[in-house]
């Protein structure tokens, strides 16, 4: 395992469309109708051929593109389509088959969605995660519908005895122009079953000036009714016969261990059944469980009762002493002395000695927690060695992996049935939940439902990393940055799989560190080590938080010091049009694509600032107490802009009236989602720069709950978000995003906080630092 080069393996018609979301073997008995277009029989996948290359194929079982395996056809002309990603709220369930849709020629109204289980030796990879369903699959969706349309006007034209190329797919049909014949999908159905599926070299696909859905909008998500009544299922919507409810006290310190336990008190709530231990895992251990006390109920609520009624005596083991306070104190002493270089041009250390000026900025950003509005949740029924789970999880691919090798049985016996997620920003993509449930299935030999609660959450995830970035930049007489110096100082993700991890890896370290695009003739980047005391994962935008802050709030120190316009200081570092080369870093990460389709364009930066800049009237009059902030970033191979408005009172209390985002992610699919997920950054961006901060003591998390872990409310979310796409080039593949949305937004706040006040916050959260 590398755990070096690859994250995953660190690991307006919703009311006509129905989606199903069930077990594999009912996907197989509801695939295999008689007389059906029967594309998903179980065949041998074959790799997608793209018109770009991106980095898909070096995912976890790369990407499938055989029709068979994602798309069937009923005799009544219902059309079925795979969706092999989770949803938590991208549309990625919607975007995905209205790719296939699109290029298929199929009726949007006559087609059902259809959740895959986990199975990525059928599916190919299933991670969603990295901002790269849309950029790894878009090409593949499109093969496996011209594919699919191929095949059913290969039919029509044998029925008539015509040549294919007179024959074509309109609407659901096939037309015959000559003769003005036309048939329906459903009636070529069995037929098309018959032929063979074409070599993807050979396909032909749409033109994209013909596209009938792809980039116009007008498709809302298949899952919008559902939510909006309340009928959507959820992890916890799930109930089996005979199901058993579960809660597990778990070690209060990453890496304790229970010493012994009293259950008797726990036994005397009614509704609980029975007290055991919970196996754990010495850490670092990826994603198994952290061990504990289970409590077996008849529901949740006696469940939580008698985990409350119980005496445990914990080892806290090696993080017992972790605080945060002097932890912050560590890192910020090793961020002032020489570290690791991983980045470095011309010679800085002579460069800031002849320096004019030099301008040093220190930026802490603390621990953060995912806090989805879903806790985790799992139910799993083990019987012998089979396994079946239904869970929120963001692999369903890896989780077969991890529950299959937990329990011993081959990854053929184990079913993961995805429900929808009730927001997952990467938490949901480790499985230790779905593993808890599991084990106690097994242990049980009933069907087990696992429910984290807010405070299991918050205290026992994966958190976000804390970080220290010192920036030091030498100008010379003119104001223009001649030196940079770096140094980033955060505990890895790395720390989660290998004991003795200190530096960050590769993909941390290219999240805004050593792909730095400035225009800059010295530049040196250093990662000095740092040891993690508690479980740490990915984070939606991941390293990418803390390097903008940082960087971004340079860009305006370094500003306001030269007594110039933030814009215009933060085109002047962007520099001159060119694509940025990094010769001198090794293992450069780039999102997992290669340079040559997504590279650093320094033009395309450009534009996103001068598009908000422009869209959002940078520079405009606005009231006493009230200031502008602007920032910019590259995340997940895309480029987002964002300028944020703050009003300040004289009692320091902050409200931010206007965000506007400008966003190139290259070719998209829906216009709608990208709105939605840019306006979802804004207010996690905010939310997290203004509140959020998970803090220890004695090894412990301090917070629980949304009481002392608030998030943004809606009377203090912005009163007007506006998004701005770039429209994208013929050539320009897609990009990410979920995540790209994110890093900006506090630097943009805090430079909008220092327009108005003329202070400057160098620390998350905010707090109560605008009142001192």
């Amino acid at each position: 395992m590398n755990v070096l080069t690859n994250p995953r393996k660190l690991r307006g018609f919703e009311r006509y469309i129905k989606i199903d979301n069930v077990s594999r073997r009912s996907i197989l008995k509801g695939l295999g109708l008689a007389g059906g277009f029967v594309l998903a029989a179980p065949v041998m996948s074959r790799p997608g051929f793209a018109a770009y290359q991106t980095g898909a194929d070096k995912m976890p079982h790369g990407v499938v593109v055989d029709p068979r395996v994602f798309v069937s056809v009923a005799s009544d002309g219902t059309v079925t389509i795979v969706a092999h990603r989770a949803e938590m709220g991208t549309g990625v369930r919607t975007s995905l088959p209205m790719i296939v849709a699109e290029e298929m020629e199929a009726d949007w109204s006559r087609v059902r969605v259809q959740q895959a289980p986990g199975d990525e030796v059928k599916f190919g990879n299933q991670d969603t995660d990295g901002s790269r369903s849309t950029r790894h699959y878009l090409m593949p969706m499109r093969q496996i519908g011209a594919s699919a349309r191929t095949m059913l006007e290969t039919a029509a034209a044998k029925r008539w005895g015509v040549p294919a190329t007179e024959v074509k797919a309109v609407n659901h049909e096939v037309v015959h122009s000559a003769s003005g014949r036309r048939i329906g999908f459903g009636d070529l159905a069995a037929d098309a079953a018959k032929g063979s599926v074409p070599s993807v070299e050979g396909l032909k696909l749409k033109d994209p000036k013909d596209f009938r859905y792809l980039g116009k909008g007008a498709i809302g998500i298949v899952d919008l009714h559902d939510i909006t009544v309340g009928t959507a299922r959820y992890g916890a919507d799930v109930r089996l016969p005979g199901m058993k409810y579960a809660v597990i006290a778990r070690p209060p310190v990453t890496g304790g261990k229970v010493v012994s336990f009293e259950g008797s008190e726990a036994m005397k709530v009614s509704g609980v059944e029975k007290v055991l231990e919970v196996k754990g895992w010495p850490w670092p251990s990826k994603f198994q469980p952290l061990g504990g006390v289970a409590v077996i109920a008849r529901n949740t609520g006696a469940a939580i009762k008698g985990r409350d009624a119980l005496k445990i005596v914990w080892d806290d083991g090696p993080n017992g002493k972790y605080d945060s306070v002097a932890y912050r104190a560590q890192l910020e002493g090793a961020a002032r002395k020489p570290g690791l270089v991983v980045r470095k041009e011309g010679d800085v250390d002579a460069a800031l000695k002849s320096a004019d000026k030099v301008i040093v900025g220190e930026y802490y950003l603390p621990h953060h927690a995912h806090v989805a509005m879903e806790p985790p949740v799992a139910v799993a029924d083990v019987k012998g060695d089979r396994a079946e789970i239904w869970a929120p999880v963001q692999s369903a691919g890896g989780t077969r992996e991890d529950v299959a090798k937990t329990l011993g049985i081959p990854q053929e016996n184990v079913t993961v049935n995805v429900t929808l997620l009730g927001g997952g920003f990467g938490r949901k993509s480790k499985c230790d939940f779905a593993i808890e449930a599991a084990l106690l299935s097994k242990e049980l030999g009933a069907p087990v439902k696992v429910q984290w609660t807010r405070e299991d959450d918050v205290r026992n995830g994966f958190l976000h990393t804390v970080s220290v970035e010192r920036i030091e930049a030498g100008l010379d007489k003119n104001g223009k940055v001649t030196a940079w110096r770096h140094r980033s100082v955060a505990p890895s993700i790395a720390s989660t799989f290998a004991a003795g991890a200190l530096h960050q890896a590769p993909f941390e370290l290219g999240m805004g560190l050593v792909d730095m695009p400035f225009e800059i003739a010295n530049v040196q980047c250093e990662n000095p080590e740092a040891a993690a005391h508690t479980r740490i994962g990915w984070f939606r935008s991941v390293s990418n938080i803390p390097r903008a802050f940082a960087v971004q709030s340079m860009v305006a120190e370094i500003a306001h010091a030269t007594k110039r316009d933030q814009k215009d200081m933060l085109l002047e570092l962007i520099g001159s049009p060119r694509i940025v080369k990094l010769d001198s870093v090794k293992d450069l990460w780039n999102y997992g694509e290669p340079y040559d389709s997504y590279p650093i364009d320094t033009a395309r930066l450009r534009k996103v600032v001068e598009l908000v800049a422009d869209k959002g009237g940078w520079g405009r009059s606005v009231p006493k107490g009230h200031g502008l902030g602007i920032a910019v970033h590259r995340s997940f191979v895309s480029y987002i802009a964002t300028i944020v408005e703050v009003a300040i009172d004289d009692k320091g209390k902050l409200t931010v009236p206007r965000v506007d985002t400008a966003i190139d992610c290259g070719t998209y699919v829906n216009p709608e989602r990208i709105q939605a997920q840019m306006e979802g950054a804004v207010i996690m961006g905010l939310s997290f720069a203004k509140t959020g901060a998970i803090t220890f003591k004695d090894g412990k998390v301090q917070q629980g709950n949304f009481d002392d872990f608030p998030v943004l409310r809606i009377d203090e979310s912005p009163a007007v978000t506006n998004v701005y796409i770039v429209p994208p080039g013929p050539d320009t593949p897609p990009s990410g995003v979920g995540e790209p949305g994110v890093p900006p937004v506090a630097p943009a706040l805090i430079n909008a906080i220092f327009a108005a006040t003329g202070k400057r916050i160098r620390a998350l959260p905010i707090g109560k630092q605008l009142e001192a």
